[in-house]
């Protein structure tokens, strides 16, 4: 393996087969420039079938995206030295960072991350019982000029379209339209920018590890390299979400699964690297307000379906997930199935 950093090399089981690909030519592209019954009919099958689906005629001005991709290029494109000028560390977890860990192995890419509301409010602890709520506040860099203000107007586009999204998911299940809406009031979504260099080992290192999301939906921009992998629920195969230009790839995450009392699935995935070609893709989490508990929606519990999760604190988890990135918890404690019940 020569030079090859052993911080990125991934666990046997989890190692691509960068030269086994299958694109998902099943995957729903889903038409949503309307809510008709149609296309709520085909949000639920995708999220039963998936948890993973495209949407096109979604409303977001192509240039606002554009602009947003160009000014992310040009600050990864600046030295290492002014990029570390905005890094962030255990005080704060939003500007750049260059060493992210997914289940304690790192991931081959460089990130840079804000929230949408500044300040965002979450709990200061992940301890019960500890009522302190910090601030997290942004970090911009200086350079390039226009980069603050080219993510602030792409992330209010995300924010449009993640409410209208959460509306369709509702119907899907069958609750009223604005069921969900209420626990994003405060909400704290964020926006991460990844960039994955050209990897030399795309055998052995992944852009990001298999993971699953723990927000409510995800709603992911990627460039037309491609690389996004989804595990297949009925057999477990890793497939290529291929890109579809000024598409939107939206995947449900564990709040979503609880609430639904696990209609719907959150899904595993993973990011490929590229031996020859750099990559870019821009995640939008959208998460509920910190006050938020969390556990399945009354509507679709019963006798004969009870619930399956014991409430918890959205703000204590979400702080758990960010405390991990330095501390690297035991992954198995900070995911939701941690709050299943036992049958």
């Amino acid at each position: 393996m020569g030079d090859v950093n052993p911080d990125f090399i991934q666990p046997t089981e989890y190692r691509p087969n960068p030269t086994s690909t299958i694109e998902a030519k099943e995957i729903p592209v889903i038409d949503i420039s309307s809510a008709s019954d149609e296309v709520i009919a085909e949000i639920k099958e995708a999220c039963e079938k998936w948890g993973f689906f495209q949407v096109v005629n979604h409303g977001v001005p192509l240039k606002k995206r554009e602009i947003a991709e160009l000014a992310a290029r040009k600050f990864f494109g600046l030295s290492m030295e002014e990029k570390k000028k905005v890094r962030r560390d255990e005080e704060n977890p939003l500007g750049y960072y260059d060493s992210e860990h997914t289940k304690n192995v790192r991931d081959w890419k460089e990130i840079f991350d804000f929230t949408v509301q500044d300040p965002t409010l979450i709990p200061a602890s992940h301890e019960i019982g500890d009522d302190e709520i910090k601030e997290l506040r942004n970090q911009w860099p200086d350079y390039p000029p226009e980069f603050r203000v080219a993510c602030e107007e792409y992330t209010q586009e995300m924010v449009k379209l993640s409410f209208k999204l959460l509306e369709l998911i509702a119907s899907s299940l069958g609750v009223p339209a604005d069921r969900l809406s209420g626990y994003f009031k405060d909400h704290a979504s964020f926006v991460r920018i990844n960039y994955y260099p050209p990897c030399p080992y795309p055998d052995l290192a992944l852009g990001v590890g298999p993971h699953k999301d723990s927000g409510a939906l995800t709603v992911l921009a990627q460039d037309d390299i491609g690389g996004l992998e989804v595990k297949r629920k009925m057999d477990g195969a890793w497939i290529l979400v291929k890109p579809i230009p000024d598409a939107y790839i939206i995947n449900v995450g564990d709040v979503i699964q609880v609430w639904s009392n696990d209609k719907y699935e959150s899904v595993e995935h993973r990011v490929k690297v590229n031996p020859d070609k750099e990559r870019l893709s821009i995640p939008f989490f959208f998460n509920p307000s910190h006050y938020v508990m969390v556990k399945p929606l009354n509507e679709l519990i019963d006798k004969q379906n009870p619930a399956k999760y014991r409430e918890y604190n959205y703000g204590k988890f979400y702080t758990t997930r960010r405390l991990s990135d330095f501390k690297k918890l035991n992954v198995e404690n900070i995911q939701v199935l941690h709050f299943r019940i036992q049958e």
